[in-house]
C-alpha cells in the first residue's frame, strides 16, 4: 500500500497566506480533512479541493483539534455535505448546539464576529463522532490516533497519522517557516500546567513531523516541542513578576505586548506582523493570562 499524501491547504485567511492551514490526506478511496478552518474560508477550501481533484463527497471524515472558530467554524457546513466530524467530548455539545459558542465568541470579537468567522451552522448529531483519548480510528485502511492534550483549551485533541502530529494550538504558532514560536493563551481555559503535561506526553511519541494549524509541517520536532516548553517556563516566570504589582488587564496587555516583542515577535519580517492581530492578539492572550492567574492560580 502506497503512503497517503498529506497536502497543506492554505486557507488564505483575510488575504494572509500562511496563516491558517487545513490538512488534506488523500487515501485510496476517500479524503480526510484535519482542521477545516472558519466558515469565511469555505470558498478557499472548496477551490483547493477542486484543484486537487477532490470532490466534497470524497471528504468522509473531518478531524478538529478543538472547537475554536479559526479551526472548526466550517464543520456544520461540511457535515451537511456528508462528512463525519470527529471532536473532543467536551467540545461536541457546542457543535450540535453552537449558541453558547457563538455568544462567547461574539463577546470577544464584537462587530468583527461575522467578518472574521461567518455563519456557524450546527452539526447534526448523526454526523458527529466522539472518540476517546488514545482511540485509534481505522479509515480506509489507515490509522488515525487522537490524544487528549489540554492546556490551550480543555477540549483539545491532537491527531497522529503515520508519524505526523497535527497539533492544533497546543503546538503553538509558527509563521513563515521561521524559528519563532508563540503560545496562544486565550480565555477561559489556558493552563500552563496542563499544557506542559500535554507536551511531555507528545515528547514520548515517535514523531517525524509536527503540523500546527498556524502554520505548516515541520520536521524539527524535538526543537519545536522543546521551544514550547521553554516558552511556557518563560511566560510563567514573566507572569509571576508582573502580577506582583496587581496590574489591571489593560496594564497587563501593554506589558505583554512589550514582552512578546522582546521574545522575538518584532524581529519577524514586517509582512508577518499583522498576522498576530488575528491569530494571537495580545489583548486576547492577556485576558487568558489574567483569568488564569485570578481564577486558577489564586484559587
Amino acid at each position: 500500500m502506497s503512503s497517503p499524501q498529506i497536502i497543506t491547504i492554505d486557507l488564505n485567511f483575510f488575504g494572509y497566506p500562511g496563516a491558517i492551514a487545513s490538512y488534506l490526506i488523500r487515501l485510496p478511496h476517500q479524503a480526510v480533512l484535519i482542521e477545516p478552518g472558519p466558515s469565511t474560508t469555505i470558498p478557499a477550501l472548496q477551490k483547493a479541493l477542486t484543484d486537487c481533484g477532490i470532490s466534497l463527497s470524497d471528504v468522509k471524515d473531518v478531524f478538529i483539534t478543538h472547537i475554536h472558530l479559526d479551526h472548526a467554524g466550517s464543520v456544520g457546513w461540511l457535515a451537511r455535505q456528508g462528512a463525519t466530524i470527529h471532536v473532543h467530548p467536551k467540545g461536541a455539545p457546542h457543535l450540535v448546539n453552537p449558541e453558547k459558542l457563538i455568544q462567547s465568541a461574539s463577546r470577544i470579537y464584537g462587530e468583527l464576529m461575522d467578518t472574521l468567522w461567518g455563519e456557524i451552522k450546527p452539526v447534526p448529531e448523526d454526523h458527529l463522532h466522539i472518540p476517546e483519548d488514545n482511540e485509534i480510528l481505522s479509515i480506509d485502511g489507515h490509522k488515525f490516533q487522537v490524544l487528549d492534550t489540554p492546556g490551550h483549551a480543555n477540549h483539545h485533541y491532537t491527531v497522529l497519522f503515520e508519524g505526523t502530529l497535527f497539533a492544533g494550538d497546543i503546538g503553538g504558532i509558527r509563521i513563515g517557516d521561521t524559528k519563532h514560536i508563540e503560545l496562544p493563551t486565550p480565555p477561559p481555559e489556558f493552563d500552563p500546567l496542563k499544557w506542559r503535561a500535554s507536551l511531555r506526553r507528545l515528547q514520548e511519541l515517535e514523531l517525524c513531523a509536527i503540523a500546527p494549524t498556524h502554520f505548516g509541517v515541520y520536521s524539527d520536532v524535538e526543537y519545536h516541542l522543546n521551544q514550547l516548553l521553554i516558552k511556557l517556563d518563560l511566560l510563567e516566570e514573566w507572569l509571576e513578576q508582573q502580577m506582583l504589582s496587581n496590574p489591571s488587564l489593560e496594564e497587563l496587555t501593554e506589558a505583554l505586548r512589550h514582552w512578546l516583542d522582546q521574545q522575538g515577535r518584532n524581529q519577524l519580517p514586517q509582512a508577518y506582523q499583522p498576522y498576530f492581530t488575528y491569530l494571537n492578539p495580545t489583548w486576547m492572550s492577556a485576558s487568558g493570562l489574567y483569568r488564569y492567574w485570578h481564577k486558577v492560580r489564586q484559587a
